[in-house]
């Protein structure tokens, strides 16, 4: 399966075209990420030798109770500027005062939506095994999906709710969760994954979670060992995407089943195209005999 890109390939781009040196140009991009994500690359007040990079979330007010901004700021440090209006962060980069390692820092401005992300994550793998109120944190990523994330003594629970917009993403959308409870069985190292259909686990009772016949939720139970600080860093990068991946990969294999569908189909109708008999025409003699030919 395809591991879908934690970074944005077309901010790094653009940062990348520009802070290669040359005639400076003027820049005014605005790129649509997942989850409603939107970056704007910009030149403030038009100077071409300073660039303004500013992501909008419409859950980073959610994010910011549990640590974004910390977090952002030891991320990008002199870096950190006043939001542009519309926007919740944003960078400023002087193109005449860029650090040697210019690849280093475009790639982390490319992280610039998972590293708003990682915040909550942070948060509550650290509270693992502490003796601290542990409310969990709930963040509304989208209109209508919510992601929860609650530490417990020995281990986190990741739950994300989601809505199948067709009955038969769901039928899929099981498949899959099998595929990663086989998955465990054979890598022990796994976190456990859970799903539930229609109603929200029980880890979710007696909340206003939502209910329905589109409704899903996927449950990872992270133990120590999947939060530790030598890998932390790689269970935020895959976790946080899970449920565009999910989506994308429900999306891909419908795709498949399609094209072979339709490719069913045209062999179908070549061979009841050779099957059709041939028309039979009557024609008259001279002596008003007739003869049928094919």
């Amino acid at each position: 399966m395809i591991l879908l890109e934690i970074n944005n390939s077309i901010v790094e781009d653009a940062l990348r075209l520009r802070f290669g040196g040359g005639k400076a140009e003027s820049i005014d991009i605005k790129v649509a990420d997942f989850d409603g994500a939107l970056y704007h690359l910009s030149n403030p007040e038009g100077d071409k030798t300073k660039i303004l990079v500013s992501i909008s979330l419409k859950f980073y007010g959610e994010l910011s109770k549990h640590g974004a901004d910390e977090l952002l700021k030891s991320i990008y440090g002199e870096y950190m500027t006043q939001p542009e209006p519309g926007f919740n962060v944003s960078l400023l980069f002087d193109l005449n005062a860029l650090p040697e390692d210019k690849e280093g820092l475009i790639k982390k401005v490319g992280l610039l939506k998972r590293n708003c992300f990682a915040s909550v994550f942070e948060k509550y793998f650290d509270l693992v095994g502490k003796d601290e109120t542990r409310e969990r944190a709930v963040i509304n990523y989208r209109d209508d999906e919510t992601l929860y994330v609650e530490a417990k003594a020995d281990r986190v629970t990741v739950i994300f709710s989601t809505v199948f917009k067709d009955d038969d993403d769901v039928i899929i959308g099981k498949v899959f969760m099998q595929e990663f409870k086989e998955g465990r069985k054979a890598s022990h190292g796994s976190p456990q994954v859970l799903f539930s259909h229609k109603d929200p686990p029980q880890e979710l009772q007696g909340t206003d979670a939502a209910k329905g016949e589109n409704i899903g939720y996927i449950t990872f139970v992270l133990e120590p060992r999947h939060t530790n600080e030598k890998i932390r860093e790689n269970t935020i990068n895959l976790i946080h995407t899970f449920r565009n991946y999910l989506h994308y990969h429900i999306k891909c294999s419908k795709a498949y089943l399609h094209s072979r569908m339709r490719a069913r189909t045209s062999e179908f109708i070549k061979v009841l195209n050779r099957a059709r008999p041939e028309k039979v025409t009557e024609k008259k003699t001279m002596s008003g005999k007739t003869f049928s030919r094919n």
